[in-house]
């Protein structure tokens, strides 16, 4: 989360923001994140800093989905359970859960 904070922080700076007031972030499940941590150590970030103090967090958790390589079926999936469920197929490649991307932040800017 700190590398998370970093970039939406720089980002925010850059355009000029007298403060950050909220990141939305989608993460995939695949790295097996706890979202309540990620939630804890966000709060504790933000707190740390005027510039970030008081923003939102807001998490999408991204399911696991595989392609089979066998016969094209996309499908969502548990973290351990990548068979195919069309063929039964093990010979599959995950397509997402793996992201994490910042997908927009919220910030307050000077008026001119």
């Amino acid at each position: 989360m700190t590398g998370v904070m970093d970039a939406a922080v720089a980002a925010a700076r850059e355009a000029g923001a007298t403060r950050l007031l909220g990141i939305k972030v989608s993460i995939g499940e695949a790295n097996e994140a706890v979202e309540d941590a990620l939630r804890f150590a966000f709060e504790a970030l933000a707190e740390a800093d005027p510039f970030t103090e008081g923003a939102s967090l807001e998490l999408t958790m991204v399911r696991p989905r595989s392609i089979c390589l066998e016969c094209g079926h996309e499908y969502e999936h548990d973290l351990y359970d990548r068979f195919c469920p069309a063929c039964d197929s093990f010979a599959t490649e995950l397509i997402a859960g793996r992201e994490l991307t910042i997908d927009s932040i919220e910030v307050d800017l000077l008026e001119s």
